[in-house]
């Protein structure tokens, strides 16, 4: 291994939404052994990385990210000896294997939590925990924060002798913050932590790491009535983004720098700018942090630009590599939105629900592709996007499970749209997802039989096709090579990285001249280059080689 590059500096993720990925027992859910039978496809498409969504035992009140013990594997995923499976085949086909970790919160069923519940005021039990007196004699939460998934962060508790304290949720109820300055959860998750490197885990990746330290004393946030869980746009914000995070982050990198390996540690961090979110990689904490200001941004070439620039701008002097990433298992499928007349995305799926346009969309994403895969520093991918699935926006009610769903009163559909099983095969659900007869967890579009693996896999002008060359190019043409931009038009993305490659991205309304600019290579509207002529279409993507 070349230390001087560890191999996160430039890797493609791609996320495992577990549960969607693939059925290995036949129950209709995503597992560990389903993920590990697929290990050749993933290789084949040229990714280096897995992160895997949390496969712990959890109630599944938030699809897995409610846990109540970080050091295990529910039952419903499979166990841990199939996890070192998992680990032991991945590393035999050269990818590396990076879990998620769930540290601002536990499950309400977790051991601890019970314990805090059972101990009542004033108990080193509650102590790991927010519990707080209510205002207005009780009867009030005791402050104005607020849940991602709406309404208030607080919720009562009722002992033995009726409505007693609040405890503290940015998210759901039943996900109760932990209160990080407690030594009992600084340990145990220095404990976790090492668990999971001692198995062989090649990363960790941290959800809601701006949740993970709160203001002492708990004051107000001056939230609006009905006010959305805008983090982006927050400022000294009393329960995100709060500075006293960076120690939990620079004990964890001290861990993980006694690992052999080139160990990493990604955060989920949306906050206020890159400025903000390049706190979060400075030298002695995390490695990498994912990119939301390249998620949410509109299908536009100025905002995409300046995004861009923003972002290499603000880690160049902590000297991290940016990631880039187009959508996740928490947002509105880019297919979709990038066909909708408003393409930028919203907080935690709260996108607009207006008609999209899915030819426009898939056209846009598949440029999109190329226009991510040439940036420099590392990209993720969440499944599906390989093969073009659009959001699923005509789930049944009786099928929604995202707690957003409850959260906001049936308003907000939430994020089931985007975790919809992945099609693998055949003319009809479950797409091998599962064994045939067997009904998914949520229900697949019949119009899925196009869009399989086995249905594009020898198609050369298919999406699956176009990630795998590209994928295959990014890895023969491409490490840390800087960023020159073109001036082809304000309305045209056009960079070099390198004496290798040239990437033109046309989000205008004409077509954009080519001659002159390099050799095609790889074209968004078709694979290889004959797909690219003397001009390149409104709302495509070419990579060439320059001279």
């Amino acid at each position: 291994m070349d230390h001087r590059r560890p191999w996160w500096r430039t890797a493609v993720v791609y996320e495992v939404y577990l549960r969607s990925f693939a059925d290995g027992n036949g129950d209709g859910l995503g597992d560990v052994p389903g993920l590990r039978s697929r290990l050749p496809y993933l290789a084949g498409l040229g990714v280096d990385a897995l992160w895997v969504t949390p496969w712990y035992p959890s109630p599944m009140a938030d699809g897995g990210y409610d846990v109540t013990d970080h050091r295990d594997v529910d039952p419903r995923f499979g166990t841990l000896a199939d996890v070192d499976a998992l680990l032991a085949d991945a590393h035999t086909v050269g990818l590396r294997v990076v879990v998620d970790l769930v540290a601002n919160h536990t499950s309400a069923e977790h051991a601890w939590f019970r314990a805090a519940l059972a101990a009542g005021p004033g108990s080193p039990e509650r102590s790991r925990y927010f519990f707080r007196d209510g205002r207005a004699g009780g009867n009030d939460p005791p402050n104005d924060w607020i849940s991602a998934f709406g309404g208030p962060a607080w919720t009562r508790v009722t002992g033995p002798g009726g409505p007693e304290q609040w405890y503290l949720h940015l998210f759901a109820p039943e996900q109760p913050d932990l209160d990080w300055g407690s030594p009992d959860v600084q340990e145990e998750f220095d404990g976790i932590v090492r668990s999971w490197l001692d198995r062989g885990v090649d990363g960790i990746r941290v959800d809601a790491a701006p949740a993970m330290a709160k203001v002492p004393g708990l004051p107000d946030a001056g939230h609006a009535p009905g006010a959305s869980f805008a983090s982006s746009t927050w400022v000294d914000n009393p329960h995100w983004d709060v500075d006293e995070v960076h120690e939990v982050f620079r004990r964890w990198r001290r861990i993980g720098d006694a690992y052999d390996g080139d160990r990493l540690f990604v955060s989920e961090a949306v906050v206020n700018g890159p400025e903000r979110l390049a706190r979060y990689v400075r030298p002695d904490e995390l490695h990498t942090t994912f990119n939301f200001d390249y998620l949410k941004a509109p299908w536009d070439a100025r905002a995409l630009r300046a995004v861009v620039d923003g972002t290499l701008a603000a880690l160049a002097p902590v000297g991290a590599p940016a990631t880039w990433v187009l959508s996740s298992h928490d947002e509105t499928r880019h297919v979709t939105r990038f066909g909708r007349a408003h393409s930028a995305a919203a907080v935690m799926g709260f996108d607009d629900a207006a008609p999209a346009d899915i030819g426009l969309g898939l056209r846009r994403a598949r440029a999109a592709a190329l226009l991510t895969l040439a940036l420099p520093g590392g990209a993720y991918l969440y499944q599906g996007e390989e093969l073009g699935l659009p959001e699923v926006e005509d789930l049944p009610a009786d099928a929604l499970q995202d707690p957003t769903w409850e959260r906001s009163g049936h308003t907000a559909r939430g994020r089931d749209g985007c975790r919809v099983p992945l099609p693998w095969s055949g003319q009809r659900p479950p797409f091998g997802f599962a064994p045939a007869g067997v009904r998914p967890w949520l229900p697949q579009p019949a119009s899925w039989a196009s869009l399989t693996v086995e249905a594009q896999d020898a198609d050369p002008s298919s999406t699956l096709s176009l990630y795998r060359e590209a994928l295959r190019l990014r890895r023969e043409l491409l490490s840390e090579e800087p960023l020159t931009w073109l001036d082809l038009g304000a309305d045209v993305l056009a960079f070099d990285r390198g004496p290798a490659l040239r990437c033109v991205v046309n989000l205008s309304a004409a077509p954009v001249p080519l001659a002159g600019l390099g050799r095609p290579l790889l074209a968004s509207e078709a694979v290889g280059a004959e797909a690219v002529g003397d001009a390149l279409a409104p709302d495509t993507a070419a990579w060439l080689a320059p001279g």
